[in-house]
């Protein structure tokens, strides 16, 4: 589970490095400092997802990732919910799940 966590937020930074339309999408949320943040981003998920590739820091990592999920899932996902219920969960599907499993994670590891 943990190299699976490791591959969607490494793939997910990887994405915003190569992919122009991601990145705008990114740049498109209403952050402040937008370019500062995508390369934030960028980072913690390259940072914190080798951290969790290899082992090393599982707890430590989690715990910026949470982060991300959460702010992706308020600027993200929670504005869908004027569209109906069931809209809103399959769009956040992806993002609840990661979050449950980084909070796991954060459970089953040591300092």
């Amino acid at each position: 589970m943990r190299v699976t966590v490791a591959y969607v937020f490494i793939t997910s930074a990887l994405m915003k490095l190569m992919s122009t339309e991601v990145a705008n999408h990114f740049l498109g949320l209403g952050l402040p400092y937008p370019h500062l943040m995508l390369k934030l981003a960028i980072l913690i998920e390259i940072v914190c997802g080798m951290l969790l590739l290899v082992n090393k820091a599982v707890k430590n990592a989690v715990v910026p990732l949470i982060g991300i999920m959460i702010v992706a899932l308020l600027l993200s996902k929670v504005p869908l919910l004027h569209t109906g219920l069931l809209p809103f969960a399959f769009s956040a599907r992806l993002d609840i799940v990661m979050l449950v499993l980084l909070i796991y994670l954060y459970k089953q590891y040591p300092h």
